[in-house]
């Protein structure tokens, strides 16, 4: 797997990432899936390699792993982002 693309600066990270109060209790996830991107940056952190997260998950791509750290970087800037969330269903 090409590394460069998982480094990609600028990524717009609210395509890939969203937070869904029907989904995970309103975790935030990669969309269009239950995987929430915490998961994704405590493999990072314990040192898991994007091409062995992408082996667990395959339903990820290199451009989610991207768009967590890019998620990760923006909350580390401290101040507060908005998750795009999806309509509130009524049942």
């Amino acid at each position: 797997m090409n590394t460069s693309a998982i480094l990609r600066i600028g990524m717009d990270w609210k395509t890939f990432i969203i937070a869904d109060r029907a989904v995970m209790h309103g975790a935030v996830c990669f969309r269009g899936t239950r995987i929430p991107v915490s998961v994704v940056l405590d493999n990072l952190a314990a040192g898991a390699t994007a091409q062995r997260i992408l082996e667990q998950y395959p339903s990820l791509t290199s451009e989610h792993i991207t768009a967590a750290m890019s998620y990760a970087a923006e909350l580390a800037r401290e101040r507060v982002i908005s998750v795009p969330t999806e309509p509130q269903r009524r049942g």
